[in-house]
Protein backbone atom coordinates (compact mmCIF):
# COMPACT_ATOMS: atom_id res chain seq x y z
CA UNK A 1 0.00 0.00 0.00
CA UNK A 2 1.31 3.33 -0.88
CA UNK A 3 0.08 6.83 0.83
CA UNK A 4 0.97 9.99 -1.34
CA UNK A 5 0.22 13.19 0.84
CA UNK A 6 0.30 16.55 -1.00
CA UNK A 7 1.17 19.60 1.64
CA UNK A 8 1.63 23.49 0.20
CA UNK A 9 4.48 24.82 0.93
CA UNK A 10 5.14 28.46 1.93
CA UNK A 11 7.21 30.00 -0.63
CA UNK A 12 9.37 31.40 2.13
CA UNK A 13 9.69 27.77 2.78
CA UNK A 14 12.92 27.70 0.06
CA UNK A 15 14.92 30.22 2.22
CA UNK A 16 15.06 28.50 5.67
CA UNK A 17 18.54 27.71 6.82
CA UNK A 18 20.76 27.56 9.90
CA UNK A 19 20.81 31.44 11.20
CA UNK A 20 24.37 32.69 10.93
CA UNK A 21 25.32 32.44 14.69
CA UNK A 22 24.28 28.40 14.79
CA UNK A 23 25.54 27.60 11.60
CA UNK A 24 29.12 29.48 12.89
CA UNK A 25 28.59 27.48 16.74
CA UNK A 26 28.25 23.94 14.59
CA UNK A 27 31.34 24.74 12.07
CA UNK A 28 33.15 25.92 15.31
CA UNK A 29 32.40 22.44 17.05
CA UNK A 30 32.80 19.95 13.89
CA UNK A 31 36.12 22.56 13.96
CA UNK A 32 37.39 21.46 17.16
CA UNK A 33 36.43 17.15 16.62
CA UNK A 34 38.16 17.70 13.69
CA UNK A 35 41.73 18.93 15.09
CA UNK A 36 41.53 15.95 17.42
CA UNK A 37 40.02 18.08 20.39
CA UNK A 38 37.41 15.90 21.80
CA UNK A 39 33.62 17.45 22.53
CA UNK A 40 32.32 16.19 25.98
CA UNK A 41 28.97 14.76 26.09
CA UNK A 42 26.89 18.25 25.59
CA UNK A 43 28.46 19.62 23.14
CA UNK A 44 28.62 16.13 21.11
CA UNK A 45 24.27 16.30 21.36
CA UNK A 46 24.60 19.78 20.31
CA UNK A 47 26.51 19.46 17.69
CA UNK A 48 24.30 15.85 16.41
CA UNK A 49 21.41 18.01 17.23
CA UNK A 50 22.38 21.07 14.85
CA UNK A 51 23.46 18.44 12.25
CA UNK A 52 20.24 17.10 12.65
CA UNK A 53 18.16 20.56 12.22
CA UNK A 54 20.49 21.55 9.12
CA UNK A 55 19.26 18.25 7.12
CA UNK A 56 15.99 18.65 7.73
CA UNK A 57 15.91 22.58 6.25
CA UNK A 58 17.87 21.44 3.58
CA UNK A 59 15.41 18.75 2.81
CA UNK A 60 12.63 21.25 3.11
CA UNK A 61 14.60 23.61 1.52
CA UNK A 62 15.11 20.91 -1.50
CA UNK A 63 11.24 20.33 -1.82
CA UNK A 64 10.19 23.13 -1.89
CA UNK A 65 12.59 24.10 -5.18
CA UNK A 66 11.42 20.31 -6.16
CA UNK A 67 7.72 21.64 -5.97
CA UNK A 68 7.76 25.10 -7.18
CA UNK A 69 10.00 23.73 -10.76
Amino acid sequence: MTLTLEIDLPDELAQFRLPDAVAARLQTLLDRQDAGNPLNEVEKAEAEGLVNLAEFLTLLRLRAERATS
